[in-house]
């Protein structure tokens, strides 16, 4: 669900990346996040030349003519098209941090349930961007720095990560990751269930920035009882008929997004049940005493955390700046990498 922001740039050549299926934030050492762009790159079809990337190649998706293709590089998390991930990342390298990079050090976030071989890709991608070093930690361990979880003491603590490609659960305790589950489930297959029930329901196809947007205006997972003016909007998605195929508008209502929206809030909700299952008594004790954190753009669906904390029986929090937790995190370890080397991955291109 992030949006686009306002980009600075800086000197330093330690950074971190957030490197989102839906969204790219980098943070520079002593500076803070310096940008925050959409994770696309237009090129021209039939070949790997990069005509916009970020939030200018976002505004071509489903409006590009037949010579330019927009590409998401990374898909669920992970990458799935190598040579646009390498050409974005140095994008937003040569954007965030101008100058010479020859001596850039990177800690990127992964998901825990990432491969070796999807570990390699980002690797690679990234060190042929112009990283000297490539250190990676997992987006939950990420997100819970970034949301001021102590997770170095010997108290568990859950955190739930809801990206635009996978949602990360995870118990954390003593600087490591106790029990987790990664579910490729997260801001997209949101939009793509919104996609499926209108086409199912109404018969109408719509395109997934519609599906984004009825889900940013009206979306919910569970009735707020402090928004009660929520049940009665509508949003207007413009589409094609399923019959016929000609123009049509739709006036959309909340609780038919809500009832799109169930089964892939449903899922997540069953991740966090399983990760509760396999966690130790004891750090169980300490999850239903402090609570459980969501973060990432899905953690601000209105009614999600209500409706979790129905399902587990477990108080259930918004981090306060839940959208840049991750970046946040990969920003504390690369303004102490020494210090917290220990919860990094080397590696080297």
């Amino acid at each position: 669900m992030p949006q686009a922001s306002t980009n600075k740039t800086a000197s330093s050549r330690d950074i971190g990346i957030d490197l989102g299926t839906a969204n790219t934030l980098v943070y520079a050492r002593g500076h803070g996040i310096v940008l925050n762009e959409p994770s696309v790159v237009a090129v021209r079809a039939g070949t790997t030349t990069a005509l916009a990337v970020g939030a200018d190649a976002k505004e071509t998706i489903g409006r590009t003519p037949g010579s330019i293709t927009a590409i998401r590089p990374l898909k669920d998390g992970v990458i799935c098209d190598y040579e646009a991930a390498e050409e974005m990342i140095r994008h937003f390298v040569r954007k965030a941090v101008p100058g010479r990079r020859t001596r850039t050090r990177m800690v990127i976030c992964v998901p825990s349930g990432v491969t070796p071989v999807e570990r390699r890709a980002i690797v690679n991608a990234s060190t042929r961007a112009g990283a000297k070093a490539v250190h990676l930690i997992e987006e939950p361990m990420a997100a819970a720095i970034g949301a001021g979880l102590p997770v170095a003491e010997p108290r568990g603590s859950m955190v739930v990560d809801i990206g635009g490609g996978t949602s990360e659960v995870a118990v954390i305790s003593l600087g490591g990751i106790v029990t987790s589950r990664s579910l490729r489930v997260g801001g997209d297959r949101l939009d793509a269930a919104i996609m499926d029930h209108v086409r199912k329901e109404h018969a109408l196809l719509i395109g997934e920035r519609t599906a984004e947007h009825a889900k940013l205006a009206i979306g919910s997972a569970w009735p707020v009882p402090d928004r009660p003016e929520l049940e009665d909007l509508t949003f207007t998605v413009r589409g094609r008929e399923k019959v016929g195929g000609m123009p049509k508008t739709l006036a959309l209502g909340a609780r038919d997004v809500r009832a799109a929206l169930d089964e892939p809030v449903e899922a997540i909700i069953a991740a966090v049940r399983g990760t509760l299952e396999e966690c130790p008594p004891e750090l169980s004790g300490d999850v239903m005493e402090h609570g459980i954190v969501l973060t990432g753009g899905g953690a601000l669906l209105p009614g999600l955390d209500l409706r979790m904390a129905s399902a587990t029986g477990i108080p259930v929090f918004v981090a306060d700046n839940p959208l840049d937790c991750v970046a946040l995190g990969s920003g504390r370890c690369v303004e102490d990498l020494d210090t917290l080397n220990g919860l990094l991955t080397p590696a080297r291109g």
